[in-house]
Formats: structure tokens, sequence, C-alpha cells
């Protein structure tokens, strides 16, 4: 069963809060979840929010060993 289309003036309401909760810190995953959409698609919709990605990796990411 699909949800229905949501207005224009909510898609931009939820547009403002994605960028807010990213900003603020929250991945993209997490968001994809509290919303119930696709991480691809909460990507795309930060994109069209102007939002300024942070770069690839999370609190975990760290450098990789150089091989010998």
């Amino acid at each position: 069963m699909r949800t229905q289309r949501k207005s224009k003036k909510t898609r931009e309401q939820l547009l403002h809060e994605l960028r807010n909760a990213y900003e603020g810190g929250a991945s993209i995953r997490k968001l994809a979840a509290s919303v119930g959409r696709s991480y691809g698609s909460v990507h795309s919709m930060l994109l069209e929010s102007g939002t300024t990605m942070r770069s690839r990796g999370g609190p975990n990411h760290r450098a990789r060993p150089a091989r010998a």
C-alpha cells in the first residue's frame, strides 16, 4: 500500500527538518529510518535542500594501516 504524496508545503518542511537534523550531526541512515524513506531518497532531499554534505565515514572511521 502506497502512502499518499505529500503537499509541497509538507515536503518543504521535511526538507528543512532533514537539513537541520543532518547539520546537527544526525547520519543519513538515522534520518532515513526516522522518516521511513530510503537512504538514497534522504540523500537526494538533503542535496535538494542545499545541505553541505559531510565527508564519508563516521565516528568509527579510521585510516587503514599501510601495507608492507
